[in-house]
């Protein structure tokens, strides 16, 4: 059995891994941050014991088959960098490991299936409604379909937003022009919740951004990098390091899973001819409550009533960007603005990218976790900053029977801001 990771022979992102791993000590203060850790009580569920498998993949001791069932439960969530006292950096391990190993494993016919019709759908805002609106009307058969094509149903909201107007390219600032940004659009987010965008760029033009949209811009890759599959990650992802200009300020994004993987790109193309390039992009990027906190705000309105907010951590904006404080001065910037705490508010909600969709049993435990703490919040609305927990959250309020509006923090701002 080999005792070192031989990182030159495992791709450029070999010494990534290898320091990752290395850096570990062991010491179980990622367990009670690890979400499935909490639901299935296993160490080898938790961090730790996900890093003792990578390690004995990459050594050689181990398959990645054998490995699978462990790590593909991960959420990579990063909860447990949020609470490594050693600074082990899992998200650039975990994202790199499926990387690797996505290649040397054999999946059933059921999971390549819907692995493909996820890809080749969510990335496309008008395959994804085409494939939404085709999906409600086979809801009905949702429970004589195999798992995650249920589950894929299940999530779907009972109403799909009609076709909106395209985006603009470019949205002047109002009063003084105090920064230039380019927004990415995103994906899920433009046919569930096309509103998200109209309230960010609202946001922004308000307080003295001039907007822009740049044609052409793809999907950020996050699915792709979340499941191993780096080279539709780095096609869509070199995408938008062409397309997008780096004459502004920033280069935002209202979807956290879209932020932290734009802000990974480097990773994405190390070893590569565009990894100068893919950096550059990855220092622009920034979401946009962290940029608008950064700025500072106008005149903010008064809402026409008191409202209490609860706000939810997206875990790629709280753990993988480290942005906690952000949201909330913005949100209690707001008069009439009450802003309470979720218990257990640093712990996932299920959502996790497609991970509701391939381990929905995990997912919905998880989701149904979350709304019981916000419910305990007595809150009249949940903020959020992310598509995927948006949906996830607002899933698990309906089942629960408590239909509580659930919304982007950008949505709130926005109200704020109208005159």
């Amino acid at each position: 059995m080999q005792h070192t990771i031989s990182a030159d022979k495992l791709g450029p992102n070999g010494q990534t891994m290898a320091d990752a791993v290395a850096a570990c000590v062991h010491c179980g203060f990622c367990l009670a941050a690890c979400p499935t850790y909490k639901v299935l009580g296993e160490e080898m569920d938790s961090p730790r014991g996900r890093i003792v498998l990578m390690r004995d993949v990459l050594q050689g001791s181990l398959t990645p088959q054998d490995a699978a069932p462990y790590l593909d439960r991960c959420l990579g969530c990063v909860g447990c960098v949020t609470a490594c006292p050693s600074g082990v950096k899992y998200g650039e391990l975990i994202t790199a490991y499926r990387a690797y190993s996505e290649p040397l494993r054999p999946r059933r016919m059921m999971d390549r299936l819907a692995r493909r019709l996820v890809r080749e759908t969510l990335p496309y805002p008008n395959r994804f409604r085409a494939a939404a609106m085709l999906g409600k009307f086979a809801r009905p058969l949702k429970d004589v379909l195999p798992g995650q094509l249920a589950a894929m149903l299940a999530l779907l909201p009972d109403d799909i937003p009609a076709r909106s107007q395209p985006l603009a390219e470019a949205y002047p600032a109002i009063g003084q022009r105090r920064a230039r940004v380019a927004l990415l659009a995103g994906c899920v987010q433009q046919v569930l919740a096309p509103q998200i965008n109209q309230a960010t760029i609202q946001a922004l033009t308000a307080h003295g951004v001039e907007v822009i949209v740049p044609k052409g811009q793809s999907c950020c890759g996050a699915l792709g990098m979340h499941t191993g599959d780096a080279e539709s990650a780095r096609r869509l992802a070199e995408t938008n390091v062409r397309t997008f200009p780096r004459d502004v300020d920033a280069i935002v994004s209202n979807a956290a899973g879209c932020g932290s993987a734009m802000k990974e790109y480097e990773l994405l193309f190390r070893g590569t001819p565009m990894e100068d390039e893919a950096r550059a992009f990855a220092h622009k990027a920034k979401d946009v409550g962290e940029f608008l906190d950064e700025l500072g705000l106008r005149e903010v309105h008064s809402l026409p009533q008191p409202l209490t907010v609860a706000y939810h951590d997206a875990c790629h904006l709280a753990h993988a960007q480290g942005i906690w404080g952000a949201p909330r001065r913005l949100l209690r910037a707001i008069p009439n603005v009450s802003l309470v705490e979720i218990p257990e508010g640093e712990i996932c909600c299920g959502s996790a990218g497609t991970y509701n969709i391939e381990h929905p049993d995990i997912a919905d435990q998880l989701g149904e976790r979350k709304v019981r703490n916000i419910l305990a919040t007595g809150a009249e609305v949940v903020a959020t900053g992310n598509i995927g927990c948006l949906v996830q959250i607002r899933t698990h309020l309906r089942r629960a029977g408590h239909p509580l509006p659930v919304v982007h923090t950008m949505e709130i701002l926005a109200q704020a801001t109208s005159r």
